[in-house]
């Protein structure tokens, strides 16, 4: 269920998918505000789980993770045992930023940074040494051209 959010909630978020660095005081003359409705608006959005976490974004090509790959997964096997075990392997590999299950035909896309493909090779071994695995397809990416971790917010 979505969150009720009115417009003061919607110019807070957006303000902060941009810049949370920012000071507080900034921030509220920002919106329109004063600092105290801001800083109660911003505890409650966090109580409620609107905003999760507060990250920095970093470059990953600056860390040495020049290769992204995209890697789309087919499985036979569809019991919990398999899905437990795939979970962990996802979840506890830091070269996998993000996982999704899908529908369709392709079961689950996981986006991968590593340094190079090699690293890659080693990921995809460690990953076929928890679960069986049908299918796998890996795309490397070529350029990323866009990249917001900002959700689209409709500011009334």
């Amino acid at each position: 269920m979505a969150a009720q959010l009115d417009e003061l909630d919607r110019k807070i978020l957006s303000a902060m998918q941009e810049d949370a660095t920012r000071p507080l005081d900034e921030l509220a003359q920002l919106v329109g505000s004063s600092r105290t409705p801001v800083w109660n608006r911003i505890k409650r959005l966090k109580a409620n789980g609107v905003i999760k976490r507060q990250i920095a974004v970093v470059d990953p090509e600056a860390l040495g993770l020049d290769a992204c790959f995209f890697v789309f997964i087919r499985t036979s096997e569809h019991d919990a045992g398999w899905l437990q075990r795939f979970l962990e392997a996802v979840q506890s590999s830091p070269a996998v930023i993000e996982a999704h299950r899908l529908a369709g035909e392709v079961d689950y896309i996981l986006k991968v940074r590593v340094p190079n493909p090699r690293a890659y090779d080693e990921f995809y071994r460690e990953l076929i040494r928890h679960v069986k695995i049908f299918s796998v397809t890996s795309t490397l990416s070529m350029e990323e051209i866009k990249s917001d971790h900002g959700l689209p917010i409709a500011v009334e």
